[in-house]
């Protein structure tokens, strides 16, 4: 039968990690920094903006529209397939320095300024597509506030957090509070350097971003619930290794399954970022990194950091119960 890795080998993975938990400590701080300054390029969906709905008579060139706008001076617009081909829905960026020149003395006055603008906008949208021969039929036209979008950080971050939360309980309950501990340091290690990432090279963080983060944190806890179970079975079944050893055995062990596994998933994830198109973009760059991140992490990082947790073969030996408990049944 073919083998991609020869379960007989003894790649030390507890050896290496003594580079690879400081490669990821830096990698942590890089990123924690990278989300400070410059931070998450966040797109309409968190900042608000202007909306536009338009309608064609031929299936729209999206490719056209964009680079349409992009000379115009749109920068960072967003144009996707909206129900049809015909059907396209453009979202252009608040208007800072606008904002900036006239604000207004209440809130109230500031919002309908705000809407009379994004209107302007998207008016000035219409006819620059028409005069670049993409005539169409303005639907809608309408400002997207801020407040929305503030709204959608803050739950997403929630989500993220009762995730997290939610991983921590279940693995300390089924296995043992260090596991708990080292898949959650694991699942924080993929997040922030999946964030950080986005936030190195600049690329617009929306809902389907958010969504790929989420997505992440579920893929990447698998691979190391399936690395835990094999150690936790090791330390019950042998008998002359130590804890490092059987680590490190236990990760050679389920090497190829993580790998094949990881793989066959980012070619799927590949096709989508490569065919997908533009929408489907920022959804499935956040997952390949994921991934790629989550796979590392399994092995040299969640696994090594259990091992210097001091967990040992006692921890996962199941326990002993009292004897007047046992007295009392019939």
């Amino acid at each position: 039968m073919f083998e991609l890795f020869n379960p007989a080998w003894k790649l030390p993975f507890m050896r290496w990690s003594r580079v690879t938990l400081w490669l990821s400590l830096l990698a942590i701080v890089v990123s924690i920094v990278a989300l400070v300054r410059p931070g998450l390029n966040f797109a309409l969906d968190f900042t608000g903006g202007t909306v536009v709905e338009l309608s064609f008579e031929q299936p729209a060139d999206l490719a056209r529209i964009r680079s349409t706008l992009a000379d115009a001076g749109y920068e960072g617009a967003q144009v996707q397939s909206f129900g049809s081909t015909r059907d396209v829905l453009v979202r252009l960026r608040p208007d800072a320095d606008t904002g900036a020149e006239a604000q207004a003395e209440s809130e109230a006055q500031q919002e309908a300024q705000e809407i009379g603008l994004a209107q302007s906008a998207g008016e000035a949208v219409h006819r620059l597509l028409i005069e670049a021969g993409l005539p169409a039929e303005l639907k809608r036209n309408e400002f997207v506030g801020p407040q929305i979008g503030k709204e959608l950080a803050e739950q997403g971050i929630i989500a993220i957090l009762v995730v997290i939360g939610g991983i921590l309980i279940y693995i300390a309950v089924r296995f043992e509070w260090r596991f708990g501990l080292a898949a959650i340091a694991g699942e924080l290690h993929d997040v922030i350097i999946t964030l950080g990432f986005l936030a190195l090279v600049g690329r617009e963080f929306d809902l389907p971003a958010l969504a790929a983060v989420l997505a992440v944190a579920g893929y990447s806890i698998n691979d190391k619930i399936v690395i835990f179970d094999r150690i936790r079975e090791m330390f019950r079944t042998t008998r002359r290794m130590g804890p490092e050893e059987t680590i490190d055995v236990a990760c050679n062990t389920t090497l190829a399954r993580t790998i094949i596994t990881s793989f066959v998933t980012l070619l799927s994830v590949l096709a989508l970022y490569f065919i997908g198109g533009e929408a489907l973009k920022s959804f499935s760059l956040v997952l390949i990194v994921g991934i790629v991140v989550g796979t590392y992490s399994s092995i040299l990082f969640a696994a090594p950091l259990l091992n210097r947790l001091g967990v040992t073969k006692q921890d996962l030996m199941p326990k002993m119960r009292d004897e007047t408990e046992l007295q009392r049944r019939p």
